[in-house]
């Protein structure tokens, strides 16, 4: 079942490859104001599978010089959100409830988020009247490593209540 935006997305990428990147970051930041502003690029999105990089420039990176830790954790929650509003019906609203940031280490250089669903989440999220679930995301940064750990808590509600 598609909705809204995943229609967008699929509208994309029936253009040429060399646009996907740009049109996908537009399209995203038209509707999330604070992800273009700290400059977040969508690689890669399919209802399954999302991926977007933030690359470590003055405007988010911490006294340090390192990425900040709220921009880190925009680019969980963006990266979450997207895969999983993919598979929220234009009658339901997706909310997130609930994230949980670990830092482990500092951050070294550019950010490369990668969030998932499997078919039983999607099945739920798009057969179910409300509910809610996880999405993992994981974070790495230059070195290959994931200085962060995420969990992103995401529920799904009817737009009109009952």
């Amino acid at each position: 079942m598609a909705n809204k935006f995943s229609k967008a997305v699929a509208a994309i990428y029936k253009l040429p490859t060399f646009c996907h990147s740009y049109l996908l970051t537009k399209l995203f930041c038209s509707q999330v104001k604070y992800a273009g502003t700290s400059r977040v690029k969508l690689q890669r999105i399919s209802n399954q599978e999302v991926e977007l990089t933030l690359a470590n420039i003055k405007r988010v990176q911490n006294h340090i010089g390192g990425v900040h830790a709220i921009a880190a954790s925009l680019l969980a929650e963006s990266a979450t959100g997207i895969v999983f509003g993919m598979n929220v019906p234009d009658s339901h609203l997706p909310l997130l409830k609930s994230m949980t940031v670990n830092y482990n280490r500092r951050m070294q250089g550019a950010l490369t988020a990668k969030a998932q669903l499997s078919d039983a989440q999607i099945t739920a999220i798009t057969s179910e009247e409300k509910g809610d679930m996880l999405v993992p995301v994981t974070i790495t940064d230059e070195s290959g490593q994931a200085p962060i750990e995420c969990l992103m808590n995401w529920a799904w509600v009817p737009k009109k209540r009952k």
